[in-house]
């Protein structure tokens, strides 16, 4: 399978934007404080990662849907600690 320089681009985008996440979601992850986090916003921002990965499924898109299932995991562990945090 070959990769066009139009995916190579996407792949590329995908690596950066989902690596830059990773550092604050494993910081919170690992303090388990969520108190500067929105609800509303994390679970608005959660939610559209596992929509842009289904339309990425939908469209065969690979550098969406790749990019968007791999922030979906830390995205879901930080809201369900948001969601059980007390208030």
């Amino acid at each position: 399978m070959s990769t066009s320089p139009v995916d190579a681009l996407g792949y590329i985008a995908a690596v950066l934007t989902t690596s830059s996440f990773f550092p604050q979601a494993l910081k919170t992850l690992r303090t388990r404080d969520t108190s500067g986090i929105s609800l509303g916003m994390y679970l608005m921002f959660t939610s559209g990662v596992v929509v842009w990965a289904l339309f990425g499924w939908i469209t065969g898109d690979g550098p969406v849907l790749v990019s968007n299932l791999i922030t979906a995991l830390p995205a879901g562990l930080i809201l369900q600690r948001k969601i059980q945090s007390p208030r």
